[in-house]
């Protein structure tokens, strides 16, 4: 599951719509629907998240944080390390073979590295 699929699906369960009636009232598939929950699909069309932002009427930071979630909701990603030091390809490698024997604990710690690059202050 993506953090996107993660939070639609959450906003779902919340309001009591089931998956089958909201692909109905978007206009998609429940396939579809259920395979962008699922992260079997890519990241939804700008298009296609203004259309939930609308069906869940969320306005502001929630609509924000819907197409921030999207954008880290890619199942699959190609990370180019071409240019880098050669332990950014080692990292990336590792990373990809390894991800999936990360507990929550260890997810968090890694997502406070990045974030701490990622501060503007670190950005080059």
């Amino acid at each position: 599951m993506t953090p996107f699929g993660d939070r639609i699906r959450a906003m779902r369960s919340e309001r009591g719509i089931t998956l089958s009636r909201m692909a109905t009232d978007l206009g998609v598939s429940p396939a579809y629907l259920s395979a962008l929950e699922h992260g079997r699909r890519g990241v939804p069309t700008f298009a296609t998240i203004q259309a939930i932002i609308g069906y869940f009427n969320v306005i502001w930071d929630d609509a924000e944080e819907l197409q921030r979630l999207a954008d880290l909701s890619h199942p699959r990603i190609v990370v180019d390390t071409s240019g880098l030091d050669p332990k950014a390809t080692a990292a990336a490698n590792r990373l990809a073979r390894l991800i999936h024997r990360f507990d929550g604990e260890q997810l968090e710690r890694l997502h406070g590295l990045l974030d701490e690059a990622d501060r503007p202050d670190r950005r080059r």
